[in-house]
């Protein structure tokens, strides 16, 4: 049953941690400099965990309880990741200077709210199946 919802709501998360931050830079240094995701290694591992965990959550469709917990795993990968990318804006060499931030700061925050949606959707159809279930 890849057509439900809550596969849509994984794949944009899958899409959001797995393709855009290479294509986005998380912050600018300097008015030139674009930092991407890759120049850290802590968010190297949390993007690749969190589009691992994405990719195996919408292909474990039959086990929604596994997927749930899946999910649950991935927002609080994100939510690492987030606060690794707080702690290095918040850090960062030559305070004087000016940085910009990049939407790549924002990529961890879209897939826990994505995830959070495939969650309540995931829960629906349990409680769906749940009540089909009393019935027989």
């Amino acid at each position: 049953m890849i057509q439900r919802i809550q596969t849509l709501y994984l794949t944009i998360s899958f899409i959001a941690s797995a393709i855009v931050p290479f294509i986005v830079p998380v912050w600018i240094e300097n008015e030139t400099t674009a930092v991407y995701f890759t120049d850290a290694l802590p968010s190297m591992i949390l993007f690749g965990l969190s589009s691992l965990l994405a990719l195996i959550s919408i292909f474990s469709f039959k086990k929604r309880q596994t997927q749930f917990v899946l999910n649950r795993l991935n927002i609080i990968s994100n939510f690492i990741l987030l606060g690794f990318f707080v702690y290095r804006t918040l850090n960062l060499s030559g305070g004087t200077e000016v940085s910009e931030k990049g939407i790549g700061i924002v990529l961890p925050a879209i897939s826990i709210v994505l995830l959070v949606l495939a969650n309540k959707a995931i829960k629906k159809d349990e409680d769906l199946v749940k009540s089909v279930d009393r019935l027989r």
